[in-house]
């Protein structure tokens, strides 16, 4: 147990100096306008290069997708139910739909989930 937790402080310890390292070596500049700006032909644009996106839609099609695979992982359950122990796994799966449950419950009482326009 002592070796696992001291391998995962030492690649911890890596990724955190190379992303340090990371950061110090790249330098992002703001300052030259024209690489910025999109490019048409040497024209300015006519209007703007991005489209307004709906957030709340986007939060929407995450939490779908979340779910979604969720659900897949669910499947293989159903799947080895009759070569596993029946007490273990109705434990681990009542386990794991209570986990979704609480998900569920918990976008509900944030609002994810009211659609408004």
């Amino acid at each position: 147990m002592f070796m696992i937790t001291l391998a995962s402080m030492i690649f911890m310890l890596i990724i955190l100096i190379l992303t340090s390292i990371l950061n110090i070596i790249t330098k992002k500049t703001f300052l030259d306008r024209e690489k910025t700006s999109p490019f048409e032909c040497g024209f300015d644009p006519k209007n703007l290069a991005r489209l307004p996106f709906s957030l709340h839609f986007f939060l929407i099609a995450i939490i779908f997708i979340i779910f979604d695979v969720e659900l897949t992982l669910f499947l293989p359950m159903i799947i080895i139910m009759k070569s596993t122990n029946t007490m273990a796994l109705s434990v681990v799966i009542s386990l794991y739909i209570l986990i979704l449950l609480f998900g569920l419950f918990h976008e509900q009482s944030q609002g994810s989930l009211n659609w408004t326009i």
